[in-house]
């Protein structure tokens, strides 16, 4: 069985997922939350921008969890 061939979204999100893992390890923090950049973080900003694209496919307006 194939899986279908990850789009331009999910390709960034498991960019952003492995830049984040890295500075989680540099800064010795299991999760952003216990970082002191959490709030204001650029980071952990376009993660979260990922995360959603990769959800959304970049369309705009509602969005069902």
């Amino acid at each position: 069985m194939h899986e279908k061939p990850k789009d331009k979204f999910e390709l960034y999100l498991d960019e952003m997922i492995i830049k984040i893992q890295a500075c989680q390890e540099e800064k010795a923090h299991k999760s952003c939350s216990a970082c002191e950049h959490y709030f204001g973080c650029e980071l952990r900003d376009e993660y979260v921008k990922a995360v959603y694209n990769s959800m959304s496919k970049g369309e705009t307006g509602g969005f069902e969890f």
